[in-house]
């Protein structure tokens, strides 16, 4: 895989977005629903995954998540370390990579229109909740003390409460991003062209 100076770019100012997205909690405290933090993630991940592709989207996540690892605090709340994996909500850093790569690749195989890009975000969306979710209820059964009265049902109701927020925003990833992929074209034949 052949990366350019723009790819480069373009993946790293993910990078930075996931950072920003993470942590709008920082500023209103009262998005944190039963430990899970409601942030702009996954909106990234899947506008990751248009804008980049499946392999350089997924690419972008991962460099993200080993960021965050080695202790940059560009988690939710500013969270940063290798003790994060422990955590429950961990499972939906990883499915970051599952979600950018999957909404890259549906568009990759699909016709490039804005319900092809729809469809595959909200396709990256269910692939963030399923993986994040699973893991979730997996860590606190496993090796996190459950809250009484944990169960798997309850583990899903408390993602109802950042449900539709995400799913607007799942398709409002996928307008803007056929648009962004747009303009990224025009641009790029025209400096071709002007460099010609």
């Amino acid at each position: 895989m052949k990366l350019r100076t723009i790819d480069l770019t373009l993946a790293a100012m993910f990078v930075a977005l996931m950072a920003v997205g993470a942590n709008i909690t920082a500023i209103a405290p009262f998005m944190v629903v039963g430990g899970v933090p409601i942030t702009l993630q996954t909106f990234f991940a899947i506008l990751a995954g248009v804008v980049l592709g499946s392999r350089l989207g997924a690419i972008a996540m991962m460099v993200y998540a080993f960021v965050g690892l080695v202790g940059v605090p560009v988690f939710a709340q500013f969270g940063g370390g290798f003790g994060h994996i422990l955590r429950p909500t961990f499972g939906f850093i990883v499915s970051y990579v599952f979600t950018a790569y999957a909404t890259g690749y549906i568009i990759e195989k699909m016709k490039n229109t804005v319900r092809v890009y729809a469809f595959a975000a909200l396709i990256g969306m269910a692939i963030n909740y399923v993986f994040g979710t699973n893991w979730m209820y997996a860590a606190y059964k496993i090796w996190v003390a459950a809250p009484e009265a944990f169960s798997y049902k309850m583990a899903w109701l408390w993602m109802v409460v950042p449900l539709p927020k995400d799913i607007i925003l799942a398709v409002f990833a996928g307008i803007m991003g056929h648009r962004l992929k747009r303009t990224l074209k025009r641009s790029q034949t025209s400096n071709v062209v002007k460099a010609s």
